[in-house]
């Protein structure tokens, strides 16, 4: 089992940047794909990235793809979502996800069910 605490959210104003980090316990990180999804106010909870487990592939929504980047240290037992351009429209409880589940290359992770472990989730807010 895995316990995942974010930390880094706050208030910017849209175009800033904000790096969000997910620090998660256990000796086993490394064989978790990590993602992060994030929830509006009055909306679904969606994805945002992913990034498997050696970190050697990430995948994007569209919404965030070239202005997001996701990163992890298996070292440090530690992932990372660098948000830069930031819109009102990211505005969200972001959340980090872990996932045991073992699926075939090039699959996204991008599905809540995807997921095992959730955190706690860290409020971003983009004002206009």
């Amino acid at each position: 089992q895995v316990q995942l605490v974010e930390s880094g959210g706050g208030l910017v104003q849209a175009g800033g940047s904000l790096r969000l980090s997910c620090a998660a316990s256990g000796r086993t990180f490394g064989t978790y794909t990590m993602g992060w999804f994030r929830q509006a106010p009055g909306k679904e909870r969606e994805f945002v990235a992913s990034i498997m487990r050696s970190g050697g592939a990430t995948y994007y929504a569209d919404s965030v793809k070239g202005r997001f980047i996701i990163s992890r240290n298996n070292a440090q037992n530690t992932v990372t979502l660098q948000m830069n351009s930031l819109k009102p429209e990211d505005t969200a409880v972001y959340y980090c996800a872990a996932s045991n589940k073992i699926r075939w290359s090039g699959y996204t992770y991008f599905r809540e069910a995807d997921y095992d472990y959730w955190g706690q989730g860290t409020q971003v807010t983009a004002s206009s």
